[in-house]
């Protein structure tokens, strides 16, 4: 009987998945290109491909949805940061966040401009995103950086302000895409492109702390 129910709710749960990542999908390119106030959920049941009333099913107002657009992209972003407990010293740790960064500004383009554009607005909707779950993750890293410091490990820098060159530079890329690619000869950056961008990006801030680029993988 167990067996049975197990067998006849995964398929559910599957479908609910994905269905709730094509909205997700959809609506952070919605939101990106018209913002909060000038997208419907029309628009997004429409880039989603599923009727309006399936899209109400998963998230009740546009308001929730946004919420989990930007929520989903500082979530992301707080995962690319696990290379400062997983790596042994500053120099991998340092190269690691920056190339994941640099490759979630080419995967979530879109969720990182609706997140800018938010902040940019004075985080009208997610400001206690910003004063609890970002300024703890903040202070941790703050905190991992001055221990690198104190062992000698790396030059001696204001953390704060190297991890917001470092937001400032890897988000470019994702941000001003647009511009990106019209210098680009109006095309989006090859594979070849992002990784010597990446090796620039992580050699130039590392230099600049006196170390050496370590393994990005």
């Amino acid at each position: 009987m167990r067996s049975e129910l197990n067998i006849t709710e995964a398929p559910k749960t599957e479908i609910r998945a994905e269905n709730e990542r094509l909205i997700l999908n959809a609506a952070e390119a919605v939101f990106a290109e018209h913002g909060f106030r000038g997208a419907t959920m029309q628009m997004i049941a429409d880039r989603a491909g599923l009727p309006k009333a399936n899209l109400h099913y998963y998230f009740t107002s546009k308001e929730g949805l946004y919420r989990q657009v930007v929520e989903r992209i500082f979530f992301i972003w707080l995962e690319a940061a696990d290379a400062f407990e997983t790596s042994a010293g500053p120099a991998a740790g340092l190269s690691r966040y920056i190339a994941r960064k640099m490759e979630l500004s080419r995967t979530h383009r879109h969720g990182s401009k609706v997140w800018a554009n938010e902040v940019m607005q004075g985080a009208p909707l997610v400001q206690d995103t910003l004063e609890t779950a970002l300024r703890e993750w903040t202070d941790s890293r703050i905190s991992a950086i001055e221990g690198w410091i104190a062992a000698g490990q790396m030059r001696p820098v204001n953390p704060r302000w190297l991890l917001y060159m470092i937001w400032a530079t890897t988000q470019h890329y994702a941000d001003f895409a647009h511009q990106i690619e019209t210098l680009n000869g109006a095309r989006p950056l090859s594979d070849a492109q992002w990784a010597e961008a990446t090796r620039t990006v992580c050699g130039i801030i590392l230099g600049g702390l006196g170390l050496h680029a370590g393994p990005a993988a």
